[in-house]
């Protein structure tokens, strides 16, 4: 008997147990899991889904293989670069990027290191209109800028697929479409179309992956964007970037690293920069213009359209929101700067405009470089549409007081 109560005691306990969490609050209880109630189907939109994360690697080894440089180990480029095209490709490439750096990129270097030093100190922002895919210049002569924004009227384009990169015609097409910059420090920009078009290079991105890997500089993602009707920068698709509608503002957000570590963001735009254009459908690239605050613009060979009545509207963005602006004499015509808002340093030698521009003759710019007391000073390099070393010019703006923020 006593056996036998020992083993009902076990149960007995289980069962008083059992009633006693029964008689605990339903606060004290732990709540059972229930179904969501329904919602409408058109009341909340679904939850975006993240883009995959860049592959930087990936990427880096594109804008290398392209630019003849040294992929990584493991990367699916690795066998095209053993082709004897390829490394017939490099080896012209290192020789034409050996003489370039050594006739253009040290000059600058040490002739901006000087004369733009304070400039460079205060240019966060690089405004650079009607650059085309030219990260080239920009990031030489603006080294330690935190976000670079070009643009042009070539497509964004995207990044090259391994088909594109497999094709024998690339190695002639880049080599056609970078003759020009190299050797005269612009594009051509016709025949570049043509060139990059043969080999499905569909846009400035390619080259822009090209000239960060010729400047040392590492690309780390990529992300394609467009401008809303504010200004603002949101995601795209590559539908919207190969396709724009007629108001979209297409472009690219491309993120570099410098060979110290530092971070830069360089954006493109493809717009046309028209008054008519912006006034009609692209109002949206001068609003995000305008949220950058105070900029550095930089212009060169921008085929003197902001000369013209009709570029009115990005000629008067530029004096409005520039601190300094750097240019060529193809970019804003000197009757356009107000002398009492502006400082001027004029460097190199003005003569005339070359003959497809003959009419863009300034005398005004004659007169300045004619000045005995404030002379011009040296400009060791060429650049421009009078490309020769001798020939060419820059002019240095620096508003006397900085814009309203």
């Amino acid at each position: 008997m006593r056996l036998s109560c020992l083993r009902v005691l076990p149960a007995l306990m289980l069962l008083l147990a059992a009633c006693s969490e029964q008689k605990k609050p339903a606060a004290e209880q732990a709540a059972p899991v229930a179904s969501p109630p329904p919602v409408a189907a058109d009341s909340v939109a679904p939850a975006p889904v993240p883009p995959p994360a860049p592959d930087t690697t990936k990427l880096q080894d594109v804008a290398a293989y392209m630019a003849g440089r040294r992929v990584s180990r493991a990367s699916e480029l690795r066998s095209l670069t053993s082709s004897a095209a390829w490394q017939a490709f490099a080896a012209d490439a290192d020789k034409s990027w050996v003489n370039y750096h050594q006739t253009r990129t040290s000059k600058i270097q040490q002739w901006a290191a000087t004369e733009l030093d304070s400039v460079r100190a205060a240019s966060p922002t690089i405004f650079y209109p009607f650059s085309g895919p030219d990260l080239l210049n920009v990031v030489t002569m603006f080294p330690a800028s935190q976000a670079y924004v070009l643009v042009g009227l070539e497509p964004v384009g995207s990044v090259p697929r391994l088909a594109t990169l497999a094709n024998p015609k690339l190695y002639s097409a880049l080599k056609a479409s970078l003759w020009s910059v190299l050797n005269f420090s612009f594009f051509r920009t016709n025949d570049m179309a043509v060139d990059l078009k043969s080999v499905e290079l569909d846009g400035a991105l390619p080259l822009m992956m090209l000239f960060a890997a010729r400047t040392d500089h590492q690309v780390t993602a990529i992300r394609y964007v467009q401008l809303d009707a504010a200004g603002q920068i949101i995601d795209a698709d590559t539908a919207t970037i190969h396709r724009p509608g007629p108001k979209v503002v297409p472009g690219v957000e491309m993120k570099i690293t410098d060979q110290k570590g530092r971070e830069k963001s360089v954006y493109y735009f493809s717009a046309d920069l028209s008054d008519w254009k912006l006034g009609q459908t692209k109002e949206a690239a001068l609003r995000y213009v305008r949220s950058l605050g105070p900029l550095t613009t930089y212009v060169k060979s921008a085929t003197y359209l902001m000369h013209k009545s009709y570029f009115s509207k990005v000629r008067n963005l530029v004096l409005e929101r520039s601190n300094y602006v750097l240019q060529d004499d193809s970019g804003i015509a000197m009757k356009y700067f107000r002398p009492t808002d502006w400082k001027f340093t004029f460097y190199g030698a003005y003569k005339r405009p070359i003959n497809l521009f003959a009419k863009q003759y300034q005398p005004a710019l004659t007169q300045a470089y004619a000045d005995s007391v404030h002379k011009p000073r040296p400009l060791p390099f060429g650049t421009g549409y009078n490309w020769r070393q001798n020939d060419s010019n820059l002019l240095l703006a620096k508003r006397r007081t900085p814009p309203a923020s």
